[in-house]
């Protein structure tokens, strides 16, 4: 039995700007600190690759020095307002009713929730009162494709029903305004927020690529590259140099492997959906898909329009490409990495 997504929609954050005015907070910011150093940061946010992004906050509020707990409130509130929003245009573009979903999944890793954005969704869009329902959460980026793959083996297990998967993602949420380490740098200089859905359905009469094959592949000893320590101040970015170069010794067993298990090469794949995880990761997969003759440009132009938006952000890139209404036959990859370290990938076919 065939599973496919049928639509995807992003919903953005009402504030933006663009790096170049982002850039005179940052020198505020940076008041103090040294003057070569203060020329580093500068340069990191000029060359992060990301010409806008967008935020559930004034830039004014994001360097404020509010509490956890002020920043949280307002995560809580706009995550809220941004997956309504998002879902609604998901199942406009699916032409389906709120009614029609047996399954919500809903993913963030920037803010705590409890009850989880689910439960407000169920009531606000009075879904089915037997929905089933999963918050994904502390899988970071690559939990966008994470939810997707455990909404595809729900409905291989249960024909004729339908799935939505919601990731809201507000990084800026966790800027620490004391820490000036590279980590926290990185961060902001990459980082947007941002909201997606997914539809999916294992009716047999609906459109959409299928999902053929799906998998995760995890990085022994590697837990403390990528994620959050809980901090009085909110969630403190972990982000270790060491990634695109671990990506790049792993990518052979990461790519490789899972297409032969579908007997399918490189040669056979149309379009790469790849997350664009930052500046470096994207240069160092973009080195190694060009090695093999394939391109990354839409992850590319994401980041250039949006920044990462952790989660959502991959489902930013898949938006683009199922708009384009390919050609019949066409093959596709998801890929993304998270904390764990762990890569997640899924085999499309138009």
């Amino acid at each position: 039995m065939a599973v496919k997504i049928t639509s995807v929609a992003k919903q953005l954050p009402k504030y933006s700007r663009e790096t170049k005015d982002i850039l005179p907070y940052v020198e505020l910011w940076l008041e103090g600190q040294e003057e070569r150093f203060k020329r580093k940061v500068l340069k990191i946010f000029e060359n992060a690759a990301v010409d806008k992004r967008y935020s559930i906050m004034a830039p004014e509020e994001v360097f404020l020095k509010t509490s956890f707990e002020e920043k949280n409130d307002i995560y809580v509130r706009e995550s809220i307002k941004l997956a309504e929003k998002s879902l609604l245009k998901a199942l406009d573009k699916a032409q389906l009713k709120p009614t029609d979903l047996d399954y919500i999944i809903t993913v963030s890793c920037t803010g705590i929730m409890i009850p989880s954005l689910d439960a407000y969704l169920i009531n606000r869009l009075k879904l089915k009162q037997d929905i089933v329902r999963l918050p994904v959460t502390e899988m970071g980026c690559a939990a966008g494709i994470s939810g997707i793959l455990y909404a595809k083996n729900f409905l291989k297990a249960n024909p004729n029903k339908r799935a939505a998967v919601i990731a809201v993602e507000s990084p800026t949420a966790t800027f620490q305004l004391d820490d000036y380490s590279m980590a926290n740098i990185v961060s902001a200089a990459i980082f947007g927020d941002g909201c997606a859905s997914v539809i999916l359905s294992s009716h047999e009469n609906e459109e959409g690529p299928e999902i053929k094959d799906e998998a995760m592949y995890h990085f022994y000893d590697a837990e403390h590259m990528m994620g959050f320590k809980l901090r009085n101040t909110g969630l403190q970015m972990v982000l270790d140099p060491s990634v695109p170069q671990t990506i790049t010794d792993h990518f052979p067993k990461i790519i490789h492997p899972f297409l032969e298990q579908n007997r399918l090469t490189i040669e056979h794949i149309d379009h790469l959906v790849f997350h664009p995880g930052g500046k470096k990761i994207v240069q160092t997969v973009e080195d190694l898909f060009g090695a093999l003759g394939k391109n990354i440009d839409d992850t590319k132009e994401v980041l250039r329009l949006y920044g990462n938006m952790s989660s959502a952000t991959v489902l930013y890139v898949l938006e683009r490409f199922m708009d384009r209404k390919l050609p019949k036959g066409d093959k596709g990859i998801m890929l993304s990495f998270g904390p764990g370290f762990s890569a997640q990938r899924i085999l499309l076919e138009w």
